[in-house]
């Protein structure tokens, strides 16, 4: 078993499904793939359990009854990675809009660099997003900066979704107090870690679009993550962070 695990939610991925599983297993650095899958009605699970006998003991798939979100997939994926010996834990796109090769540069950044949470950040050497159009690129970038503005936090890429975790992490987070389950996710995340003391690192990569499949991300996604932010900061005023001990 690898020390790395690459935690990919689906739902309706089957034209990107295979490409992206038999990408992360042509890495140089052997890592093992969690399907979380959300009930597909287009069959990506089917062709997932296919690719499981030919990778044995490195491709797993856990299904759910329905899709009940991005914040609730990853934390399934959290607690199966945490009952193993993954060092390493990795959230990535199936789409292909976060590049299998950049798995390497999070890791490097996380083993070798003191990175507690790594990020492939679009934002952190200007803005590195392509095929999404100018409306969706402003929308994002601003997001990024009110996150910044609301929280405090010293990270350019606040909602980015292309991470790795060390271990400890996701130990020391209360995963059943985290209480969003879309893109304001992928905020409260980053934020409880570095009120935790964790130390967040960001890695410039290139975003692009998916060309296959339909997209999951709509203005309503957005909306949440600009008012949950404020939610959060609200709780934090309330909240006691324990720093981690080194």
């Amino acid at each position: 078993m690898s020390d790395c695990l690459v935690i990919i939610p689906t739902y309706n991925e089957k034209d990107n499904i295979e490409r992206i599983i038999r990408k992360v297993f042509s890495l140089p650095k052997e890592m093992d793939v969690l399907i979380v899958e959300d009930n597909s009605p287009d069959g990506t699970a089917t062709i997932v359990k296919t690719l499981m006998t030919e990778f044995a003991g490195r491709l797993f798939i856990e299904e759910r009854k329905g899709k009940l979100g991005l914040g609730t997939a990853y934390i399934h994926g959290f607690r199966w990675a945490l009952k193993r010996d993954y060092d390493f834990i990795f959230e990535m796109d199936a789409d292909f809009s976060h590049n299998p090769e950049d798995l390497l540069r999070l890791y490097d950044a996380a083993r070798n660099k003191g990175g507690d949470l790594v990020i492939g950040s679009r934002y952190i050497t200007g803005v590195n997003v392509v095929n999404w159009p100018m409306g969706r690129v402003l929308m994002s970038y601003v997001a990024s900066i009110y996150v910044r503005f609301i929280t405090r936090m010293k990270v350019m890429d606040t909602t980015a979704g292309f991470k790795c975790y060390i271990r400890k992490v996701l130990e020391t987070i209360d995963l059943d107090n985290v209480r969003f389950t879309g893109y304001a996710f992928q905020i409260e995340m980053k934020y409880t870690a570095w009120k935790l003391g964790f130390n967040i690192v960001e890695v410039p990569i290139i975003f692009t679009d998916r060309t296959l499949g339909e997209s999951k991300m709509s203005t309503g996604i957005f909306k949440e993550a600009v008012l949950g932010v404020l939610s959060l900061r609200w709780r934090s005023l309330f909240r006691d962070y324990k720093p981690r001990k080194n």
